[in-house]
């Protein structure tokens, strides 16, 4: 009689223990499926995007935002990035492209996109704020830290000195030296709008691991 219970109660914990580790390599197998096609897709956009410079007409990516408040809290604000010839921007998954940044220390290779909100940035990175994609004075690029890979997860093994590329509608590609990295509250926009000295400058903006905490890249053309 004890034999039988005894060996009810262990046939129900393995039951548990094989449902809980199949759920496990569920996540972890769907993980790695999101991962190796946003990655996938989106490395043929960008080879795509920089090598097919007939395809696009060029741009004027001047936008006329206003300062907004932690860049990823902000999720639903719209950035408007006009064209001055009117001309229908390239797209990605359904969002409008306004350039694309590839940085080979973390082997990224990400268009940017117009907007920022929840579904955009599960997407991509997306421009926040700033003059536009490789105009002078500061942009903000913002992407999420997954922890994974994906999008800005690894901007913390960038450092000083590290090239990335930024390729714009006009089919412009500058290269980009980080010249300082540092943490700084979800509130600062202190960084936002600085003095460039006449020359295009990006800020990356993701979160720590720990999402105490936004890091922050800064970043001048050469």
């Amino acid at each position: 009689m004890f034999e039988s219970k005894y060996s009810k109660v262990l046939t129900v914990i393995l039951i548990v223990v094989i449902v809980a580790i199949l759920a496990l390599l569920g996540f972890l197998g769907y993980d790695w499926y999101q991962k190796y096609f946003l990655e996938n897709d989106a490395l043929a956009f960008v080879e795509n995007y920089t090598n097919d410079a007939g395809e696009t007409s060029d741009q004027n990516t001047d936008s006329d935002n206003t300062e907004a408040s932690n860049p990823i809290d902000s999720l639903e604000r719209t950035n408007i990035v006009s064209g001055s010839s009117g001309n229908e921007m390239p797209t990605y998954k359904g969002f409008n492209v306004v350039g694309t940044i590839e940085i080979p220390t973390t082997d990224i290779h990400y268009p940017i996109l117009e907007k920022v909100n929840t579904k955009s940035l599960e997407t991509s990175v997306a421009f926040l704020y700033g003059a536009g994609i490789n105009q002078v004075g500061n942009s903000v690029i913002v992407g999420h830290n997954y922890r994974n890979g994906l999008f800005f997860s690894n901007n913390k093994r960038l450092n000083i000195g590290d090239t990335i590329y930024i390729t714009d509608n006009s089919k412009n590609r500058l290269t980009y030296k980080i010249y300082d990295k540092f943490e700084t509250t979800p509130e600062d926009v202190s960084f936002y709008s600085r003095d460039t000295g006449g020359v295009p400058e990006i800020s990356l903006s993701t979160c720590t691991d720990d999402s105490s905490k936004r890091l922050i890249i800064l970043a001048r053309a050469e």
